[in-house]
């Protein structure tokens, strides 16, 4: 029994440790942000933070971390994959956390604004173009991915966003209850005023800055419909977007050429295009 039990510790615990691991070594000045520059020959000047998903509970940095970050690199845009603090493990598998241990929001709040400010004031280091720093990412992340600019408390803020197949609605029958948990903890969850403060579709604003959103309607995740509050809340504030919603895909496919389906993975050349036109 005891052995199980360090077995179970060992899982539940170290598997955050295996992520930063495979990540190298974060910058200088901010631990949670892994670099993945542009070649100086091919460098665009644009920058984009990586927010893996992960239900607010752990990330996904393989799929949705390191690839999405290596991609980007490679058509010339300077990337970085913020490891934001999460409740940890064990709230994602066993859907509590031993006495509300783990980190909660605004943590993970916290350190998208940390992100930003350190790519913002590290800009000509990187030759990188200040108005072109956004974020992306995925699930969670892409929850993370808006509340970037909706809730960021700084001057610091994004010039677009990218969310992909992302959490929309802490408080509409469509929410992922996985993630709200995760964001605001066992009992917080419950916490009416906060499921409306952190519900993206109720807060979207005329001044938010261009979006890409992406998602599939068999998504057996996050119910596609996530997308299509946040769609319609943009549309109705006219703000400049992209809605793009491919039938097949699912979810967590990230930058991967093998996951999801050959429609979703088109999600990349779109994003392509997108970039170039609205920057």
């Amino acid at each position: 029994m005891k052995k199980f039990l360090l077995y179970i510790f060992l899982i539940l615990f170290s598997a955050p440790l295996w992520a930063g691991e495979q990540l190298g070594k974060s910058v200088e000045g901010n631990e949670r942000l892994y670099a993945y520059l542009a070649d100086p020959a091919a460098n665009s000047g644009i920058a984009v933070i990586v927010c893996p998903g992960g239900s607010y509970s752990w990330l996904d940095m393989e799929t949705e971390g390191i690839g999405v970050a290596k991609w980007l690199q490679s058509i010339g845009i300077n990337s970085f994959v913020l490891r934001y603090r999460v409740a940890n493990v064990s709230a994602y598998i066993l859907g509590y956390r031993v006495l509300e241990i783990g980190n909660k929001y605004p943590n993970m709040l916290e350190d998208i604004e940390d992100a930003l400010r350190y790519v913002y004031t590290h800009a000509n280091e990187y030759a990188i173009d200040t108005a072109k720093i956004g974020v992306m990412g995925f699930s969670a992340g892409g929850h993370l991915t808006m509340s970037a600019y909706l809730y960021n408390r700084t001057s610091y803020k994004p010039h677009f966003l990218c969310p992909i197949y992302p959490v929309v609605s802490m408080s509409h029958s469509v929410t992922h209850h996985r993630s709200r948990r995760g964001a605001l903890g066992v009992w917080g969850q419950f916490d009416k005023t906060m499921q409306d403060s952190l519900s993206l579709e109720k807060h979207i604003s005329p001044d938010c800055p261009p979006v890409f959103l992406v998602n599939c309607v068999d998504d057996p995740i996050v119910k596609y419909h996530n997308s299509e509050l946040l769609d319609s809340a943009l549309t109705a504030n006219n703000v400049k977007h992209t809605y793009i919603q491919y039938q097949t895909g699912g979810h967590g496919f990230g930058a991967s050429s093998t996951k999801g389906t050959e429609e979703s993975r088109q999600w990349k050349n779109e994003f392509l295009q997108w970039i170039q036109q609205v920057l």
